[in-house]
């Protein structure tokens, strides 16, 4: 049995709190963490659009799963589809006003949930954490 203490458990733990933060920020927008991650990838876009094949590249998943977030966004009013001028078989997918606001707030609850998890940290000390977050993700990786 894995020792309560090792550094693996802990990073799980950790990992199972933000997740619980954010999916309770979430809940009051109705939206999934996937969700949210279509309509910030879509907000770091200076058109904020996408072709359907270039958001599902971004997203990592499948082509039925960016149609099933795209859709139930599109429902929601946080995104709009339509067909590329330049070609009309490929589709198009752009965040709307309300998908702006909605990530512009995702983004304070991040900035609130990383000061929680850093809070007990001092200001040298999250420098250092943060470095070995780096570099323990580049040997992994």
């Amino acid at each position: 049995m894995a020792d309560e203490n090792t550094c693996g458990v802990l990073l799980k733990q950790i990992c199972d709190e933000l997740k619980k933060m954010a999916d309770n920020s979430l809940r009051a927008n109705d939206l999934t963490m996937a969700q949210l991650g279509a309509l910030l990838v879509l907000n770091q876009l200076p058109d904020r659009q996408l072709s359907y094949k270039e958001l599902e590249k971004k997203l990592h998943v499948a082509q039925s799963t960016t149609t099933g977030i795209v859709l139930r966004l599109e429902q929601k009013g946080f995104v709009e589809c339509f067909g590329s001028e330049q070609d009309r078989r490929v589709k198009m997918v752009r965040l709307t006003q309300t998908g702006e606001r909605c990530c512009y707030l995702a983004d304070r609850h991040l900035e609130e949930a990383e000061e929680k998890l850093l809070s007990g940290l001092t200001e040298t000390e999250r420098m250092i954490f943060y470095s070995l977050l780096v570099k323990v993700h580049q040997s992994i990786r």
